[in-house]
């Protein structure tokens, strides 16, 4: 494998799983990261879609540590 496959083959990967956490986190997290999104329509969260993709390692973050911080 060439150097430029395993790029490849890593931001797929990346993407992949930012897939797999974007749903659940337009779903669920993003209102539990901000009030005014529990309200959010099916639109809404269809938007926030691609942000989640590319961003969810820092979102899994937040998500985690506001689920800690409410069970505590």
């Amino acid at each position: 494998m060439n150097p430029l496959e395993l790029i490849l083959l890593a931001l797929a990967i990346y993407l992949a799983l930012g897939a797999l956490f974007a749903i659940p986190f337009a779903l669920r997290g993003a209102a539990r990261l901000d009030p005014v999104a529990r309200a959010g329509s099916i639109p809404f969260k269809i938007l926030i879609l691609p942000g989640a993709v590319l961003l969810w390692p820092a979102l899994a973050l937040m998500w985690r540590r506001a689920r800690a911080r409410s069970a505590a």
